[in-house]
């Protein structure tokens, strides 16, 4: 599978929506329409240095999309990159495409002097953990939130 990864723009917010809602079903979330509207003008805006998307693409069609947030960090001189969101359509999964998202995001941190990338995903996501087990070290953290 020859796929292109490129940085998301303002025109692809039609094929990002589909994927977006696709991703959101997969975690059992629901987000209100202007947070949605909100994430997608951060992601896309060049003023917005801190936030960036890429999409996968393959034979024209979106299939795929990496968020990520670089940030400051109490220990370290340099920043780091927060992979948010990592998805790709059932139908191109297991055949390259997130691969080569985290890759691009991972190009672009070295790139920026920012090489630290991290991201979580739920427990129960056996198939992205394994490809996540190829490309990262699993760490020994437990996430915590403030109670809603």
């Amino acid at each position: 599978m020859a796929v292109t990864i490129r940085p998301m723009e303002a025109t692809d917010q039609q094929a990002w929506r589909a994927l977006w809602q696709d991703y959101l079903t997969f975690y059992k979330s629901e987000l209100v329409e202007d947070i949605s509207e909100a994430t997608f003008a951060r992601l896309t805006d060049p003023a917005r240095t801190e936030r960036a998307a890429f999409v996968a693409v393959f034979e024209g069609d979106i299939i795929g999309f990496v968020h990520y947030i670089t940030h400051a960090h109490n220990w370290r001189l340099e920043d780091v990159v927060y992979l948010q969101d990592l998805f790709v359509t059932k139908a191109a999964r297991g055949k390259g495409a997130a691969r080569a998202l985290i890759q691009r995001v991972y190009d672009t941190a070295d790139e920026n002097g920012t090489p630290s990338v991290y991201w979580m995903t739920q427990e129960f996501n056996h198939s992205a953990r394994k490809l996540y087990d190829q490309v990262a070290t699993l760490t020994p953290f437990v996430k915590y939130q403030r109670p809603s």
